[in-house]
């Protein structure tokens, strides 16, 4: 845990981290003018789907295109959370239009929530209450295959046994 919340380390296929290269992780936005100077770039086409994000250890977002891994936009690092995000216009700005806790890399627990909000407010972005899409990630003990729950249904989908209700996904934490 640190001072922020909870971290997470990637828990994902190892080749995957592999790939990562120095210097290859997403766009930090750790202030307004970042966000703006970030989004003025992004095409018409982009902005109609959501980008990937993490919070990264220092509390700072980074945002980069949706079919990035979460692992190289977090350099990677481990995280505060990371997921999917996606940004509306209004008349006063920018908004978060959608943001989940969608990382099956890092499986980050829903209450991640904390550190995502404090990074959008350091941002002065608007935003929901909570994630607009919850996902709840476990690790069976049995088989340790990592598990999205559905519908409050804790059952491990490959081999059936009874998972945990809280979260356990990083057998090191």
């Amino acid at each position: 845990m640190s001072a922020r919340g909870w971290s997470y380390r990637y828990v994902g296929p190892v080749e995957l981290k592999a790939a990562v290269r120095p210097g290859s992780g997403g766009c930090r936005i750790g202030s307004a003018a970042d966000f703006d100077a970030w989004i003025a770039e992004r095409s018409a086409a982009e902005l109609t789907e959501p980008f990937t994000f993490v919070v990264g250890m220092d509390g700072v977002l980074r945002l980069a295109p949706r079919r990035s891994e979460h692992v190289a936009c977090a350099g990677g690092d481990s995280v505060l959370s990371a997921g999917e995000i996606s940004f509306m216009r209004e008349a006063s700005g920018w908004i978060v239009g959608e943001v989940s806790n969608q990382s099956t890399g890092y499986c980050p627990d829903v209450t991640s929530w904390s550190a995502v909000a404090q990074a959008l407010d350091d941002v002065e972005l608007g935003r929901p209450s909570g994630f607009t899409h919850e996902v709840v990630f476990r690790r069976c003990p049995d088989c340790q295959e990592h598990n999205i729950v559905r519908e409050d249904d804790f059952v491990c989908v490959f081999c059936g046994n009874a998972l945990p209700e809280t979260w356990n996904v990083d057998p090191a934490a």
